[in-house]
């Protein structure tokens, strides 16, 4: 397994035990936001940060992805 992957599977199970969603809750929230591109995208930056700064930057990078879906 990948260094990426495994941060990606990090994240994803960080996220999903914070906001007590199922598995599959969150996949779908993070397939519709496009979150598992972005922290592969970002992963030299981002592996260094701390669970929580993770948990609270997918947060941050949903809810403007969010706002721009409700944009006209």
């Amino acid at each position: 397994m990948s260094k990426t992957l495994k941060f990606k599977v990090f994240c994803f199970e960080a996220y999903r035990a914070e906001k007590k969603l199922t598995g599959r809750e969150t996949m779908s929230l993070f397939k519709k936001y496009g979150v598992l591109d972005y922290l592969g995208a970002c992963y030299d930056v981002l592996h260094t940060t701390g669970r929580q700064y993770m948990i609270e930057d997918i947060d941050s990078f949903i809810s403007v992805r969010e706002e721009k879906r409700q944009c006209p």
